[in-house]
């Protein structure tokens, strides 16, 4: 018998490799295809229509916002810094509302057992759906000129005209900001103390810690993480509400959004509208870009 050579091993040709769930039988020359066919190219389909639905309209502001002088007089005028500084402070405004009445009503529902917790934990989930012009119609209702706090007033007093009349002021606009976008809030706290670890709830309560006490050191350090989150999504979101400001009816409050809807559909100076929208959507993608940042250091 022949004997091998030392430090000779003899060599077999590879088997070619199949797609999951292929058989030698099954292989074909469309299967050979579908494996040369570079990755990148089943991403042109979903890229081409991003380009013609967002990417090429928003090309189209740029390039309307480029026109000689547009965003030197824009930014020169006293309409657009006022509507910047509204802007601003009603999104903050809100975002600051939203964290601390979510955070309270969230260790309401998750640490206070009363009846129906549960149904009120899924019925945030519902709201969450409700447009917000839905809210503000329903502010309407109660505390509009002739709502219902009003009509009853005037039934009870005779007097001509209910006292209730700050919807249509900025703080109405803070008011049904606050009351739509809190649950954007709650809905992450409520994740969040779900998985907290009950056990330390109870060492706090037996070492003698009253309730704010346990608030203040043990609940409110675990929800830091879902707070940033919760408002910085809320921030982003009241930086481009339009329909709670157009439905108040608040005629003093202008905002960006309701700015680009004045120059653009009012005026027909479409140029103005276009650099208002440009840095509106500067604004909004910087903010969302944080939120991205505080969203990934918490774990959503």
């Amino acid at each position: 018998m022949a004997s091998r050579a030392p430090g000779l091993v003899e060599k077999h040709p590879a088997p070619d490799v199949l797609p999951a769930g292929t058989t030698p039988e099954e292989r074909t020359p469309a299967t050979d295809a579908r494996r040369a066919v570079p990755t990148w190219v089943w991403a042109l389909p979903p890229v081409a229509v991003l380009a013609v639905v967002f990417l090429y309209p928003l090309a189209l502001v740029v390039q309307e916002s480029l026109a000689p002088g547009a965003y030197a007089d824009v930014l020169a005028s006293t309409s657009f810094r006022e509507a910047l500084v509204t802007t601003v402070w009603l999104a903050v405004g809100s975002t600051v509302g939203c964290l601390v009445l979510g955070f309270v009503l969230a260790v309401v529902i998750a640490f206070v057992p009363f009846p129906g917790g549960k149904a009120v934990s899924r019925f945030i989930d519902v709201f969450l759906s409700f447009p917000s012009f839905l809210i503000t119609l329903a502010l309407l209702f109660l505390y509009g000129t002739v709502g219902m706090a009003n009509g009853v007033w005037t039934d009870v007093t005779g007097d001509p005209s209910g006292p209730f009349q700050f919807l249509t002021t900025p703080w109405g606009v803070l008011l049904a900001e606050i009351t739509y976008f809190t649950p954007f809030v709650m809905r992450p706290l409520l994740a969040a103390f779900s998985q907290m670890e009950t056990a330390q709830l109870e060492v706090a309560s037996s070492l003698g810690a009253r309730p704010l006490r346990i608030v203040r050191q043990v609940i409110l350090p675990e929800a830091l993480p879902a707070l940033a989150a919760g408002g910085s999504l809320v921030l982003v979101m009241c930086l481009n509400e339009f329909g709670i400001v157009l439905f108040t009816g608040a005629k003093g409050v202008t905002t960006l959004p309701m700015l680009v809807y004045g120059k653009a559909i009012l005026e027909s100076d479409y140029a103005a509208a276009c650099v208002v929208a440009v840095v509106n959507v500067a604004l909004s993608v910087g903010l969302y870009v944080l939120y991205r940042g505080v969203s990934r250091r918490a774990g959503a």
